[in-house]
């Protein structure tokens, strides 16, 4: 079959297009919009298919590239629910018994409202010289775009956290999140223009070298990930102490959340008394252990911390000597007690913060369970433990960029992810939260441990590979050797850099083609 040929009518975006596609059939092209969302929930965790990721956002590039604005919000709103509905189906398993599907509903469309602007903002600059390269900046601003808004946005599903593995992850370390991100829509952008160039027979080196740069700048940069110590080692142990997998109804469960969790621990120190264990130097529980007030009473918790004889760290609500309520993490010393405490900076919306109580009543439980909002912290979370400096970051914290670069910049010479995954059953959201602990592994250099009430807790070396891991609603604690490293990664001395870069690269791209369109009517 001959190329088809290339009119004027054709060229009137300003780009050729083969006649093929402008005469698909308008379902057929949404279906593949659909398609290539669920290809891209195919990618995610727990599946370790980082290569489909990026041949999902090829089919997406095709059926924009030299569309109308208003085509391609369509087409990339298709994109979005073919991939959230799936990814959040957590969502569903948590809430729908009480809310039915609206709550899973309402946050999926909204994430895919953020991949239509991406899809429309895509079509728009495909008309530009270049074309893969401004597509995937502007698909890094939609998703910069959602990470921030509403509500302090929802950073779940970045293209970045479906490479926990692979060729691409290695530019965490230079570029952050963002750039993986970057990298893989470029990947699939240069795929997608190459299939049309190669189509209509036009130019396709750009486009190929779209595609292919980015995996060959990842194989490079592996060798260079560091995984060796720079401070020495440090032994820790991690408790997963278990919680009851009854959903909803864990809102009230707070005591067996502590007991359980006081009991792991009390059979770590048995274990290690025994010499079944190696004594840790550093003991790590989840998020929610413990309830305290200002003086952080826990009679239970410091009798465990001077049992095992070394520095206990555990996550819970915590009322401040001025009424304040936050989520916190506190360090408890063997002979002092408590010490040094973080808040968790990035909070859940609709549910450790409320916005609009009255309508969140109909769609979250935490409206009652907590009377009022908690509030974050705004510094780095560096725990003196021994010789340890731990970066923490709680639960939520890990899908947003500035938590852990500001404790590896503050001086964490290794990090913790304590969090509660229990209310989601044995959903994927908990595989879905350790991939990203995966690429923070990466992105600072440094080992990072994940304390889950209920699974997966997980030692993450610094190269993102998983040491060790527990399974899901199991009473198991973990021990393991950890390297303790001091060299900041170019995506730790970069900080925000990266994100601005891209960002305007991709504002400016939109901008260009405005000011093309202008030019072109005049």
């Amino acid at each position: 079959m001959s190329a088809p040929t290339v009119t004027t009518q054709d060229r009137a975006d300003g780009q050729p297009r083969p006649r093929l596609l402008r005469r698909a059939a308008p379902w057929l092209r949404a279906a593949a919009a659909v398609l290539a969302g669920l290809l891209l929930y195919a990618a995610s965790p727990p599946r370790d298919l980082w290569w489909l990721a990026p041949l999902a956002v090829a089919p997406l590039a095709v059926v924009v590239h030299g569309r109308r604005t208003r085509a391609g919000f369509g087409h990339g709103l298709l994109f979005g629910l073919g991939y959230m509905l799936p990814l959040l189906g957590w969502i569903q398993d948590f809430l729908g018994v009480q809310f039915g599907p609206w709550p899973w509903l309402g946050v999926a469309l909204v994430e895919a409202v953020f991949l239509g602007l991406a899809g429309a903002g895509m079509a728009r600059v495909s008309r530009l010289p270049g074309a893969p390269v401004w597509m995937a900046a502007v698909f890094v601003l939609a998703e910069v775009l959602r990470d921030s808004q509403p509500f302090g946005g929802f950073p779940w599903g970045r293209l970045a956290f479906t490479q926990p593995s692979g060729a691409l992850l290695p530019l965490a370390s230079v570029g952050g999140a963002v750039l993986v991100t970057f990298a893989v829509a470029l990947v699939g952008c240069g795929l997608g223009v190459l299939v049309l160039r190669l189509r209509a027979r036009d130019r396709w080196v750009v486009p190929a070298a779209a595609a292919l740069v980015p995996l060959l700048a990842g194989a490079a940069l592996q060798p260079s990930i560091g995984v060796e110590p720079q401070a020495g080692t440090a032994r820790v142990a991690v408790v997963q102490g278990n919680a009851p997998d009854i959903g909803l109804d864990l809102l009230y469960e707070d005591d067996v959340l502590h007991d359980n969790h006081i009991r792991g621990a009390g059979q770590l120190a048995a274990d290690v008394d025994a010499g079944r264990v190696p004594r840790p130097d550093l003991v790590v529980l989840p998020e929610q252990v413990g309830s305290w007030g200002p003086t952080r009473y826990d009679p239970q918790l410091t009798a465990v911390t001077e049992r095992l004889g070394v520095p206990v760290v555990a996550g819970g609500f915590a009322v401040d000597r001025d009424g304040t309520f936050r989520n916190r993490i506190v360090a408890w010393n063997p002979g002092s007690g408590a010490g040094d405490e973080y808040a968790k900076q990035h909070l859940v919306p609709f549910a450790e913060t409320i916005p609009m109580r009255s309508v969140a009543r109909l769609v979250s439980p935490f409206v009652d369970r907590f009377q009022q909002d908690m509030v974050p912290g705004d510094l780095p979370g560096v725990l003196r433990a021994g010789a340890v400096r731990l970066g923490v970051g709680l639960c939520y914290d890990v899908a947003y960029d500035d938590v852990f670069a500001g404790a590896a910049r503050d001086g964490a010479t290794l990090l913790a992810v304590p969090t509660n995954n229990a209310w989601y059953g044995h959903s994927e959201m908990s595989w879905q939260h350790l991939a990203m602990s995966r690429l923070r592994a990466v992105e600072h250099g440094r080992a990072v441990v994940v304390s889950a009430t209920s699974g997966i807790s997980a030692i993450i070396a610094p190269d993102g590979t998983i040491a060790n891991r527990s399974e899901q609603f199991t009473a198991q604690n973990l021990d393991g050797e950890v390297p303790l490293r001091t060299e900041r990664t170019p995506a730790t001395a970069l900080g925000a850099a990266p994100t601005w870069a891209l960002s305007l690269l991709g504002a400016g791209a939109l901008v260009a083609t405005a000011r093309r369109r202008t030019h072109d009517k005049n």
